[in-house]
């Protein structure tokens, strides 16, 4: 779920062509619907859906106003696996505030350990905020995973290091081929770094076993000899669309049942259990794609990423 559809980084994988995005936080772009609302559309999908999991992104859902109150109201409606995936920047100030709220894991994107790196992969200085960010949320007893989109050219170097950082926080780390998503959707190529290649990186320094695949899950997962388990994401060279089962929800309310979708289906006052709903997930469901991702030129940020 989106909250919102603004962001105070500038990753060359999403917002290519920002440049002009200040060094400021970007607040007076969309804050997307009202907490009271998009809790509203929760609600009626978990009462239809019975909802195991829902995941709070964006853009950058630490720029949304009312977080913890989506994420109480969230818990309170009956959604017991609650998670976000933010880029960090502000969560060294809002970390215990979100553990209050009931929030107990996050994901943290992170595609790079080194401050020029970052730099020119998010066009922002500040990697130091997000690594006090991830020891905050640690210290509030918050379950933090990192993610890494790789990207040939710019931050494949980081593969070891991002992998040396999580091992020695006891953190699992997954790297990400890139998508074809936005200003990448006809040129994912000129960035793209396979399974295989981050596995040979890898390979270099450690000993390794893959582990079994959960139904559903987006990562493969393997071990290495000395006990630290991190997985890749490879829509790309390892697709997992055929045993997909998440919905997107974007910060105006509209469904989508696949990434690689430009239509926006919307939820509106639908009731549960009524035809108009039925339809309207049924219609999502039939976005799903049989065997692999295909892309969309819709950003990460506007779909939720």
């Amino acid at each position: 779920m989106s909250l919102i559809n603004t962001c105070n980084l500038g990753c060359v994988y999403c917002a290519c062509g920002q440049d002009e995005m200040r060094e400021s936080y970007i607040l007076q772009g969309s804050q997307g619907l009202p907490a009271e609302k998009m809790l509203s559309i929760i609600g009626r999908l978990h009462r239809q859906l019975d909802l195991q999991t829902l995941r709070l992104t964006g853009g950058e859902p630490l720029l949304y106003r009312d977080l913890a109150m989506i994420i109480n109201g969230a818990l309170q409606i009956g959604i017991e696996d609650l998670a976000l995936t933010t880029n960090g920047v502000l969560l060294e100030q809002q970390a215990e505030t979100l553990q209050k709220a009931g929030l107990k894991s996050i994901n943290v994107s992170l595609d790079a350990i080194d401050e020029e790196t970052f730099f020119k992969i998010s066009r922002r200085r500040g990697l130091n905020k997000i690594l006090r960010g991830i020891d905050k949320a640690l210290e509030c007893g918050i379950e933090v995973k990192l993610n890494t989109v790789v990207m040939r050219g710019i931050n494949a170097h980081q593969i070891l290091p991002l992998l040396d950082y999580a091992s020695g926080k006891k953190l699992k780390i997954r790297f990400l081929e890139v998508m074809a998503m936005g200003h990448l959707y006809e040129n994912p190529g000129q960035y793209f770094f396979s399974q295989q290649e981050i596995l040979s990186i890898i390979e270099t320094r450690h000993s390794i076993a893959g582990l079994p695949r959960k139904i559903a899950a987006t990562a493969n997962y393997w071990q290495t000899a000395k006990g630290h388990i991190f997985g890749i994401i490879a829509n790309e060279t390892a697709p997992f669309c055929g045993d997909c089962n998440r919905l997107r929800l974007d910060s105006f309310g509209n469904i989508y049942g696949c990434l690689s979708s430009n239509t926006p289906i919307p939820i509106g006052e639908a009731a549960a259990g009524s035809a108009e709903l039925t339809g309207k997930l049924e219609q999502a469901m039939s976005q799903k794609q049989v065997f692999k991702f295909t892309g969309s030129n819709l950003s990460m940020m506007h779909i939720g990423g």
